[in-house]
């Protein structure tokens, strides 16, 4: 059905709250979350009122005389959000998903609020600070790329650390999970890609029911628990340092793992859980992608850009800090790859390859056979994963 400006609208039920700089629009029917400007909330409270396109068109051109107003242009784009119930009387099909049952319910809030609270938070920053001063007043604690291997065997070392990870992961994003229901807000762990990782992401959509400065608790809610853990396996290193080689060695994976995560969330060029909190306190929230077309206009090959990809005067500054960061996240994530990444792999490959000569009588063959096939196994489900985000588009 075609628009005009004598058209009537009916909306789906709609929540709006404001923001630091707009509004956001919650679809109340798909759980789906928008970021609009004052005058586009004037548009939706006056269709609402059951004004047709034309009548608010003119008391909108009234009220922002600065604007470019188009109603037409801007009920399309309600359309294309599937926003639109009724025009003219007559309904529409939308296709779009109706809100998802998110999980952990049976979180008690007041489990949440144990762990995330005023005291809570001055704790987990008491730790960082112990973390800091630990790795300056001993600096053996520092994590070094063959605290990875636990074992002899390479073949044993490969499934240690994907157990080990799998479970600081899951206590990672249960801190987000306890943040959330803190809020008394659901949540779901998805599995997401990250660069050649496969990772799990706890999905936050619905912290845009909170005020903006409630919302970076929750998103540095998976990093106050790496802080935990992190400080608990150094100071087990200290307290327990003529133990167990093994147990000494499960702890050194866990300094490693959890510190590399921490890094890693420094890479804003990718959308970590600091990423989230520099948009949210900045009230930008198109940075990466409005960072990648600055980026871009720098190169000297670069592709044309669409007129639609506009970045605001007002966020002109904020995009550039974010762009400088963005380049810095680039540089950790290269240090990573240098200093542990492929040091790791160098050095597990130069433990292997000689047991290929052994023959299949040793234990040393079937120890570089395994591993290889292991690596083998990794890279294939790495471009599995690759080609499943990348061609599908």
């Amino acid at each position: 059905m075609s628009l005009t400006l004598d058209s009537h609208l009916i909306l789906v039920p709609l929540e709006i709250r404001e923001d630091k700089k707009n509004y956001i629009i919650e679809d109340q029917v798909s759980g789906e979350f928008y970021e609009m400007p004052e005058v586009c909330i004037d548009a939706i409270q006056l269709i609402n009122d059951g004004k047709t396109l034309g009548e608010v068109e003119s008391l909108l051109k009234e009220k922002f005389p600065n604007e470019d107003i188009d109603l037409l242009d801007f009920a399309g784009q309600l359309l294309e959000l599937q926003v639109i119930a009724e025009i003219n009387g007559v309904k529409i099909e939308n296709k779009k998903k109706t809100k998802e049952d998110f999980g952990f319910l049976w979180v008690s809030p007041k489990l949440g609020k144990f762990f995330f609270n005023k005291a809570g938070y001055f704790i987990y920053f008491v730790l960082f600070i112990v973390n800091i001063s630990l790795f300056i007043a001993t600096p053996s604690l520092f994590p070094h790329y063959k605290d990875l291997f636990i074992f002899d065997l390479m073949v044993l070392n490969i499934p240690a650390w994907m157990l080990l990870t799998f479970i600081l992961v899951l206590l990672h994003e249960f801190g987000h999970i306890l943040a959330m229901r803190a809020q008394n807000l659901p949540t779901k762990i998805e599995v997401g890609h990250r660069l050649f990782l496969v990772v799990l992401e706890t999905d936050m959509s619905s912290v845009w029911k909170l005020p903006s400065k409630n919302r970076n608790v929750l998103f540095l809610a998976g990093l106050c628990f790496d802080t935990l853990i992190l400080s608990l396996a150094l100071i087990f290193q200290l307290i327990f340092a003529n133990g167990s080689e093994v147990f000494l060695s499960i702890l050194s994976v866990v300094v490693l793992d959890t510190f590399i995560r921490i890094v890693y969330q420094l890479c804003i060029y990718m959308k970590t859980d600091f990423y989230y909190v520099f948009e949210n306190v900045s009230g930008c929230y198109n940075l990466m992608e409005n960072a990648q077309q600055m980026i871009r206009k720098w190169l000297p090959f670069r592709p044309l850009v669409s007129k639609s990809e506009v970045v605001f005067a007002e966020e002109r500054k904020t995009v550039f800090l974010y762009s400088i960061f963005y380049f810095v996240g680039v540089f950790l994530t290269m240090g990573l790859f240098v200093i542990y990444y492929i040091p790791q792999v160098l050095f597990a490959w130069k433990m292997v390859l000689p047991g290929f000569s052994e023959g299949p009588t040793s234990i040393l063959f079937w120890d570089a056979l395994l591993f290889s096939m292991q690596i083998l196994i990794g890279l294939l489900l790495l471009l599995y994963s690759w080609r499943k985000k990348y061609i599908r588009g």
